[in-house]
């Protein structure tokens, strides 16, 4: 599979760092952003490159040259006259022919599972595959909203109306087929997102790969500093799903929102103080974040799958704002107690997720690639220490009264227990 990597742009906001070269050509740590990008796809044998190059192009092709000494085979499109994200796609018909490709924004650092993206964007037969991921700051990006198979039924640009929404963002990371080329009929200045991918909302023709991977853009001296410390430190490799991950497996109610018993109207949903910052420490640390939360409330025919998906937007969007994030979310419908008015017959049932059975985590874990032995589960009840325990994880009790269910730890604050765990995880 061929690889195009958009190195065209001037990058104005993080000229600071360095505005005699182009963006991809910026230095982390003594090397290239551009060359982190082509060393990972020649690691994973994508060996054809096609370089997009325009500001100061001559900068790029003088150092990879033809490729040979990168152990892969470049070849670059020179653009004569800026032509947006995807005005050169009129000129790249003579490079891809009847194939699928993989699209690159030139300013990421990524590490990517591009063997499990593949297979889904094969599987849903895709025209477009978006990859996309949770960031700290969703408040200033695109926003992917996908419906249960992961088709894409709506894209909220930045300058676009929000009220609650799914932090799920487009990287820059693409799986296209070559069919995606002819939407591009001259050789005019284009832009990708809004005026080829955003027409594809709601047609079954493009699909969201989500991921926790590694994906951060080069877009702001802060992002910079803090790639460049991630690299270092070994965090943007480790996140590959082909790695063992690690996890904090949280309840929902009396942990992150304040508990109301049963959450029925999203007016209800208020986070507890201080839990985006312990979130913010792990999404920091290099834990994945994930929710697992028992939701009997479908199966009571109480509140609908829509309107808990709009309370669990609720708790992402104000999450974001503070600059934290939840990588996945996972909830049991269940209830195996039957005789309430209202309630969904087929989901009155036993279940193997609804805790303190440990299925939501075994999901996640064999979604996710997640050791469990160096997992958490932090809960507030007794069942969600039997659900950790059940998983083999490490468990964590969060609650003011200093009960006893046989947890490995415990603490009177989310945020201070999550500090406390990772400070001497970190020793």
């Amino acid at each position: 599979m061929k690889v195009v990597i958009m190195a065209g742009g001037k990058g104005t906001r993080i000229a600071e760092i360095n505005k005699d070269v182009p963006k991809p050509m910026i230095e982390i740590n003594n090397k290239p952003i551009l060359e982190y990008q082509i060393d990972f796809f020649e690691k994973n044998n994508f060996k054809d490159i096609i370089i997009v190059v325009g500001h100061l192009k001559e900068v790029i092709m003088d150092y990879f040259g033809n490729g040979e000494k990168f152990g892969v085979n470049i070849t670059y499109f020179e653009e004569e006259v800026p032509l947006g994200t995807a005005g050169s796609f009129f000129y790249l018909k003579k490079y891809i022919h009847d194939e699928d490709f993989i699209l690159v924004n030139g300013d990421l650092i990524f590490e990517v599972d591009f063997e499990k993206m593949i297979d889904f964007h094969k599987k849903n037969k895709a025209l477009v595959t978006l990859c996309t991921h949770p960031n700290n700051h969703p408040y200033d990006s695109a926003i992917i909203v996908t419906d249960n198979k992961q088709n894409v039924i709506k894209w909220l640009n930045k300058e676009d109306e929000r009220t609650y929404y799914s932090n799920r963002v487009n990287s820059g990371i693409h799986i296209l087929n070559s069919k995606i080329l002819d939407y591009v009929e001259e050789p005019k200045k284009t832009d990708l997102d809004r005026d080829i991918l955003k027409k594809l909302v709601n047609t079954n023709k493009m699909f969201a790969y989500d991921t926790p991977e590694y994906i951060k853009d080069m877009g702001t001296p802060d992002r910079y500093f803090q790639v460049s410390n991630d690299l270092r430190i070994g965090k943007v490799s480790a996140k590959n799903l082909k790695n063992k991950q690690k996890a904090f497996f949280i309840d929902r109610d009396g942990v992150i929102n304040k508990y109301v018993g049963f959450l029925r109207n999203i007016d209800q949903f208020e986070l507890i103080d201080d839990v985006a910052e312990g979130i913010k420490l792990i999404n920091e640390s290099g834990y994945l974040a994930i929710i697992v939360t028992n939701q009997p409330v479908i199966a009571r025919g109480e509140v609908t799958e829509e309107q808990l998906n709009m309370i669990h937007n609720k708790m992402e969007t104000l999450l974001g704002e503070k600059g934290a994030y939840i990588d996945k979310i996972y909830y049991c419908p269940h209830h195996p107690h039957k005789g309430y008015e209202g309630e969904i017959p087929e989901l009155k049932i036993e279940c193997d997720c609804r805790k303190p059975k440990p299925g939501m985590i075994l999901k996640a874990a064999k979604d996710y690639n997640i050791s469990l032995k160096d997992s958490y589960m932090v809960g507030d009840s007794e069942n969600d220490i039997l659900a950790g325990k059940n998983a083999k994880c490490k468990t964590i009790l969060i609650n003011e009264n200093n009960l006893e269910y046989g947890q490995d730890y415990y603490f009177n604050s989310f945020y201070r227990g999550i500090k406390k765990i990772l400070s001497n995880d970190n020793k």
